[in-house]
């Protein structure tokens, strides 16, 4: 009788989408390394932003104002600047955040593998196309919402630490303000990684990738900015000839309403003025009108307009899969 003696399995080999992660963070170390740091950076002077130098710049605020005009009287003035630059900075820096990931991702993450040939190198070893393309938006994406979720919400924590104490601080519906608050930047930057794959593939040169991903993220910026009123239903708020157009918020459209009871362009502002009293008997005007956001409408709009933006982002992925499959040939990954 003859003992058959058990073999042990092989260790199975490590393949898959974990193993093009490790290579993923390996061959973009230095990408990786200058990106978080400036995200770190940025969290950290937003946390400066919104607490001393926040706390300064309303006490100095505080005594400026506490000042009578005939007397001469002491603040820090240099307070009140420092916040000012620190704030118009560290906006700055969470807008670029999505023109960063669109310009690596058409640059080196995609446009550069396909131009040099190491994405054709890979899916020769193993990987299919799909799940070499799959593997360069997967972790990148996480990347993405982790590097620009945390110095939006930050910034937003900031801007709000400073409302109502310091006199300078922007409006909630400033335009640089309302987008580097809250979930937008999350969704710009998802948008810009799939714009930045999708010219990766389509242009298959680093440099044409990168100017085309950074383009293509500025025109869904200004395009957010231009949609932005139109993305929620707005508050009418009506008001009388003497007083003019009332209401505090993102504007939407203003003018007079006629004794019929239908809208017109506004020719002036007040009827207080004679002039202008007159302009709108002519017309028939009864009353100002202003439709506009009231604060309140912060997060609808935010979470509509970042709605939309993934929206295009999954498009965009889409459509870099689609390129993908028709210059490989493959059906699937």
């Amino acid at each position: 009788m003859t003992t058959a003696l058990a073999t042990p399995a092989a260790p199975a080999r490590a393949t898959g989408v974990p193993r093009q992660w490790r290579w993923l963070a390996r061959l973009h170390r230095p990408a990786l390394i200058c990106g978080g740091a400036l995200a770190l950076l940025t969290a950290a002077a937003l946390l400066w932003l919104g607490g001393p130098l926040t706390d300064a710049s309303a006490a100095a605020w505080k005594a400026y104002n506490a000042c009578a005009w005939d007397k001469v009287c002491r603040y820090d003035q240099d307070a009140i600047f420092l916040y000012k630059e620190v704030y118009t900075w560290t906006t700055a820096a969470v807008l670029a955040m999505p023109f960063l990931v669109a310009a690596w991702a058409g640059g080196a993450l995609v446009g550069r593998e396909t131009e040099s040939g190491t994405a054709r190198l890979a899916w020769t070893q193993g990987v299919s196309p799909t799940r070499w393309l799959a593997s360069r938006l997967t972790l990148p994406a996480l990347l993405a919402v982790t590097g620009s979720g945390l110095p939006a919400a930050l910034h937003r924590w900031a801007w709000t630490a400073a409302d109502g104490r310091v006199d300078t601080a922007k409006s909630w519906h400033s335009s640089a303000t309302f987008l580097a608050g809250g979930t937008v930047p999350v969704g710009l930057a998802l948008a810009g990684l799939a714009a930045g794959a999708l010219a990766g593939l389509l242009l298959r040169r680093a440099m044409a990738a990168l100017a085309t991903a950074a383009v293509a993220v500025g025109v869904l910026w200004a395009g957010a900015h231009a949609a932005l009123p139109y993305l929620w239903p707005s508050v009418t708020r009506v008001s009388g000839l003497r007083d003019g157009p009332l209401g505090s918020g993102m504007h939407v459209g203003e003018g007079v309403l006629t004794a019929g009871g239908g809208r017109a362009a506004a020719p002036c502002f007040t009827s207080r003025l004679p002039d202008c009293r007159e302009e709108l008997a002519d017309l028939g005007a009864t009353a100002f009108y202003r439709d506009f956001h009231p604060a309140s409408h912060y997060w609808p709009l935010q979470l509509v307009a970042t709605g939309v933006l993934l929206a295009v982002a999954g498009l965009l992925t889409y459509a870099a899969f689609q390129v993908l499959r028709r210059t490989t040939g493959t059906a699937r990954g």
